[in-house]
């Protein structure tokens, strides 16, 4: 069996540590945000940005470690580690290409935390 988008234990102790209510209120935050984040990873790829790009990629691991959300996490913090230069800098296919994974990750993510926080 697969490794659940959102790891539910993660999940659950956010939920009893800030409350069902307020956990879906971070939720929506992170979904409104997520993809200014991934908007701004892309610019700072496409201007070989690798300070911008380190950032958006931190921020993302963490905000997606606070939810569950374990493989959206461990994708952006490749990202973060390797940085621009490991991944060949702006243009580059392979750079692309991870952040391209890293998207479809969130996509899966987002219909997951929706489907937690109100029923779908």
């Amino acid at each position: 069996m697969p490794d659940p988008i959102i790891d539910p234990a993660t999940f659950a102790e956010l939920q009893d540590s800030a409350g069902a209510d307020f956990a879906a209120e971070l939720v929506d935050t992170f979904l409104v945000e997520a993809p200014a984040m991934l908007a701004a990873l892309r610019s700072a790829l496409a201007q070989g940005d690798a300070d911008a790009f380190r950032r958006n990629a931190h921020s993302l691991k963490s905000n997606s470690q606070t939810f569950g959300a374990l493989q959206l996490g461990l994708l952006a913090r490749q990202l973060e580690l390797a940085g621009l230069a490991a991944l060949g800098g702006a243009g580059s296919a392979k750079a692309s290409a991870a952040v391209d994974q890293l998207s479809a990750a969130y996509d899966q993510v987002a219909v997951a935390l929706k489907a937690l926080c109100h029923g779908g």
